[in-house]
C-alpha cells in the first residue's frame, strides 16, 4: 500500500511494479527438514530495549533489534539486524502481541509510533510489539536507487505497440535495482519473514506467538501458522489477503474494488452542492475518467519540471478511498484541482490527519523514516510479492495477452484498470517464486484464528476472507464487518472490541457473526 504524494509516488510505484520483477535475484532458501542447520545462536538472543531515537517519538515507545540469518539454510553466510519497537504492558504482562501493518513493504516501527493509540487497549495484558521486516525500513532496506522516475511505462505495464522493447528497457533498469539493494534481496519474501517472526517470538520470551496482522500481514500470519503450527497462540487477521490468486487476478480484484469505492464516494459527493462534479453521480463518474485522461495526455509540470499525470491522480484518489473518513478531504482536494487547477490537495492526500514524528514521511498511506530510500516501500512491495508468486509469464505470453488484459482491466475499472494492470508484468524476468503459500498454507491444525473481512474493502475483497478461512480449516473463524474501507480495526468500534477481546481473553465470536456499518454489533 508510494510516495509522491511526495511528488512522484504513484509513478515510482508503478515503475517498481515492473522493475523489481526483472531483478535476477534468487529465491529464499528454505532448509530441508533433514539438514537442520544450527540456529541456536539466533534463538538464544535477548533484546536490549532502549528509548527510540528521533525527535517527537513517543516517550514510552522502546526500540530494539534482533539478529536473524540472511539465509536460514546457511546461517553462517551472513546476518541481518531487524528493527523492533514496543509499548510496554500497563500492568503485569502475560507476554507480547506482535503487529504487522501490511504492505508488503510497510515499516512497523514508525507506524506504531504514529498510530500507537489504537493499540493501547491491548497493553492491558500485553507488550505491543512491531518490527520492520527484512528489506524494509531500518531492516536493511532495499532500493533501486535514484533515477527510476525516468522510466517509461509508468502508467501501464508495457507499450502495446512495442512490448518487447519496453521489456528490454526494464531489464536494463533491473541491474540498477540489484546494485542498490545489497545482499538481502535474494532472501526477501514471506517465507523468511515468517521465520524471522519465530526468532522474535523466542527473543521476546513467548512460548507461542500472539499476532495481529493487517492486509499483507494476514498472509504473513497464515504462512507463520503453516510453518510453526505448534507455536501459534491467538492470531487475528484483518483485511484478509488471498493465498491462491495470481498477481494478475489480484490486480483485477483491486481495480474492481477501488472502482466500487469510487462510485460509492461519487454517490455521496453528488448529494453535496460543493461536489466539484455536480449533483449527477453518473455524470460525475464520466468527469473523473475525462480528468484522468486529460492529465495523462497533458500532465501538469510541478517542482523541478516533473509531470503530474492522470495516473498520479489515480494513485492519490486511491489513498483516500481506503477509508470513508477521508471522503470530505478527497472532495475538497478534487474541488481545488477542478475549479482552481491547484494540485496541493491531491498531493497531500497520503499524509492527511497524521501528526508525524520529526524525520518521517508518509508513503502509500504508511509511515516511513526519511533516512530510508524513498522507493523502499514500492521496491519491497514488488520484491516480496514476486518471491511469493510462482507464476512467470514469458515475453511471448505478455505480447500475446497484453491487449486482451488491458481491455479486461479497463472494463473492471475505467479509472483504476490501467493503474493496476502493471501487476501483470510484476515478476517478468525473475526466477520462479515459491509455491509454498499456494500448496502448503491450508488445512491447518491448532489454535483458533479470527479473520476479519470488510464488505466494502477496496483492496482485499470480502470473498478473500471467506476463501482463506475455508483453506485454513477449523482454526479460522470469520467476523463480517459490514462497513467500508480497508480493514476494520481502526474504524469500527465493534471490530476493535471483538479483536481485543479475542487477543486478551481468548473470547472468539461465533463464526459468521457481524458488525454493523456504523461500528455497532
Amino acid at each position: 500500500m508510494l510516495t509522491t504524494h511526495e511528488r512522484r509516488a504513484v509513478t515510482t510505484a508503478a515503475v517498481m511494479t515492473a522493475v523489481l520483477a526483472l531483478l535476477g535475484a534468487g529465491l529464499p532458501s528454505v532448509a530441508a527438514a533433514d539438514a537442520r542447520p544450527d540456529l541456536s545462536r539466533f534463538y538464544h538472543q535477548k533484546i536490549a530495549w532502549s528509548a527510540c531515537r528521533g525527535q517527537d517519538m513517543p516517550a514510552d515507545l522502546q526500540c530494539g533489534q534482533v539478529t536473524v540469518p540472511l539465509d536460514y539454510a546457511r546461517p553462517g553466510a551472513g546476518t541481518l539486524d531487524l528493527a523492533l519497537a514496543r509499548f510496554r504492558a500497563t500492568g503485569k504482562s502475560r507476554g507480547s502481541v506482535l503487529l504487522d501493518f501490511g504492505g508488503p513493504g510497510g515499516a512497523g516501527v514508525p507506524q506504531l509510533a504514529v498510530g500507537g493509540k489504537d493499540f493501547m487497549g491491548l497493553t492491558n495484558g500485553y507488550d505491543v510489539v512491531t518490527f520492520d521486516p527484512r528489506g524494509v525500513g531500518r531492516s536493511s532496506p532495499i532500493s533501486c536507487g535514484a533515477g527510476t522516475e525516468d522510466v517509461p511505462a509508468q502508467s501501464g505495464p508495457v507499450d502495446e505497440s512495442d512490448p518487447r522493447a519496453a521489456l528490454g528497457q526494464l531489464r536494463q533498469l533491473a541491474e540498477r535495482c540489484t546494485r542498490h539493494s545489497g545482499p538481502v534481496l535474494p532472501y526477501i519474501g514471506t517465507i523468511n519473514a515468517s521465520r524471522d517472526m519465530d526468532v522474535m517470538r523466542q527473543a521476546l520470551g513467548d512460548k507461542k506467538l500472539n499476532y495481529l496482522g493487517f492486509s499483507y500481514g494476514t498472509r504473513l500470519g497464515a504462512v507463520y501458522a503453516a510453518q510453526f503450527p505448534d507455536k501459534v497462540g491467538r492470531m487475528a487477521l484483518d483485511g484478509v489477503d488471498t493465498l491462491t490468486e495470481p498477481l494478475s487476478e489480484q490486480g483485477l480484484a483491486g481495480a474492481e474494488g477501488q472502482q466500487r469505492a469510487l462510485e460509492d464516494f461519487l454517490d455521496w459527493c453528488a448529494k453535496d452542492v460543493a461536489c466539484p462534479f455536480g449533483q449527477d453521480a453518473r455524470s460525475a463518474r464520466e468527469q473523473v475518467v475525462k480528468l484522468v485522461d486529460l492529465l495523462d495526455r497533458d500532465p501538469v509540470q510541478i517542482d523541478l519540471g516533473q509531470p503530474f499525470t492522470g495516473q498520479d491522480l489515480v494513485g492519490a484518489i486511491s489513498q483516500a478511498l481506503f477509508t470513508k473518513q477521508l471522503w470530505s478531504t478527497l472532495e475538497q482536494a478534487l474541488s481545488q484541482l477542478v475549479q482552481q487547477g491547484d494540485l496541493s490537495g491531491v498531493m497531500r492526500l497520503s499524509g492527511i490527519g497524521m501528526a508525524l514524528p520529526s524525520g518521517h514521511r508518509v508513503a502509500d498511506g504508511l509511515v516511513a523514516p526519511e533516512d530510508v530510500p524513498t522507493d523502499n516501500l514500492p521496491a519491497a512491495l514488488m520484491a516480496i510479492n514476486c518471491a511469493d508468486d510462482p507464476d512467470r509469464p514469458s515475453a511471448d505470453r505478455i505480447t500475446q495477452d497484453i491487449g486482451r488484459l488491458r481491455a479486461q482491466y479497463e472494463e473492471a475499472s475505467p479509472v483504476f484498470g490501467r493503474f493496476r494492470l502493471t501487476q501483470v508484468l510484476m515478476c517478468y524476468g525473475r526466477p520462479k517464486g515459491t509455491d509454498f503459500i499456494r500448496e502448503k498454507v491450508k488445512n491447518l491444525r491448532g489454535a483458533k484464528m479470527l479473520l476479519v473481512g470488510t464488505r466494502g474493502d477496496p483492496a482485499t475483497p470480502y470473498r478473500w476472507t471467506v476463501e482463506t478461512a475455508r483453506r485454513l480449516g477449523s482454526p479460522a473463524v470469520v467476523l463480517d464487518n459490514r462497513g467500508e474501507g480497508h480493514t476494520g480495526y481502526a474504524t469500527s468500534k465493534c471490530i476493535h472490541e471483538k479483536v481485543d477481546s479475542f487477543l486478551l481473553y481468548g473470547s472468539l465470536p461465533s463464526d459468521g457473526s457481524s458488525c454493523g456499518p456504523d461500528g455497532s454489533d
